[in-house]
């Protein structure tokens, strides 16, 4: 009976150490949104959270997301469930989640204190998913109109590899513009 218990134990683990690493899973927060394991926790200071994604070698993007909206859950489940994408943006960006319907109050890059909706409101960000990415510093950033503030958006889901590229075209920062990007990356 011991020996029963070893050999099914043994089998279980060595089926284990076949499969590999256990896939992160995306974690459904409280308010019904879903939060990878590596995005960052913030006092939600944005030009804070700039500099320490900086500091780090990163570049700096918020996630806004509803509660109930398939295609976050999509992005989740099946973007950042690919480990390409999931490595690449963990090795160079820190993203930040937001509701695009809630409470929390956001300290904007000019220093207004909003709540997540009506900072969602001040930028146009009307669609969920939606990543803003910004620049590599806040440098200048509180003079510009919210809307001239970002790098590029992400308004709403994309597929995989597009979603990728996207992350590839803020991250090498070429000055050329997305659609050039685009051409020269798949060339």
């Amino acid at each position: 009976m011991v020996n029963e218990r070893r050999r099914r134990f043994l089998l279980g683990a060595g089926a284990l150490a076949l499969a590999g690493p256990a896939k992160a899973v995306p974690v459904l927060m409280d308010d019904g949104t879903y939060r990878e394991s590596w995005f960052i926790d913030s006092f939600l200071e944005l030009a804070d959270d700039l500099e320490t994604a900086r500091s780090h070698g990163k570049r700096f993007a918020l996630m806004w997301e509803l509660k109930g909206c398939p295609y976050c859950r999509e992005t989740h489940f099946v973007n950042f469930a690919r480990p390409d994408i999931s490595e690449f943006v963990q090795a160079h960006f820190e993203i930040l989640p937001l509701n695009i319907l809630g409470a929390r109050p956001v300290t904007d890059f000019d220093g207004e204190v909003l709540p997540e909706k009506r900072f969602a409101a001040k930028y146009g960000v009307r669609f969920t998913p939606t990543i803003q990415f910004f620049p590599p510093t806040a440098d200048g950033l509180k003079d510009l109109p919210p809307q001239k503030r970002e790098v590029i958006r992400i308004p709403g889901y994309l597929r995989p590899d597009d979603f990728l590229d996207v992350f590839k075209y803020v991250q090498q920062n070429t000055g050329q513009n997305f659609r050039d990007f685009l051409k020269s990356d798949r060339s």
